[in-house]
């Protein structure tokens, strides 16, 4: 938890973009790769929006993680924190 107790610090740990409707999925995950958020945004948006190496979440705003990208994401999440500041635009 952060220090508010009510959100928790996700870290960025994939970033993709699809098909014609030129969309980006954005996925943060906490430290331990348990839980997730999915942001969809057009790439029109995403060039008028920051994109940080951390967001704080609210708890029921998370998802469970499938167990097959739990530890890609842990790793990733820590690799995040290592490397940059939760407010670094990445």
């Amino acid at each position: 938890m952060t220090d508010s107790e009510k959100t928790v610090r996700c870290w960025l740990v994939e970033r993709s973009s699809f098909g014609d409707e030129r969309m980006v999925t954005l996925v943060y995950a906490t430290p331990e790769g348990e839980r997730h958020l999915k942001k969809q945004l057009s790439t029109n948006l995403l060039m008028k929006k920051r994109v940080t190496a951390a967001i704080d979440v609210e708890p029921e705003r998370l998802e469970p993680v499938d167990d097959a990208d739990r530890e890609r994401y842990a790793t990733e999440a820590q690799r995040m924190a290592d490397n940059h500041d939760p407010d670094s635009e990445v």
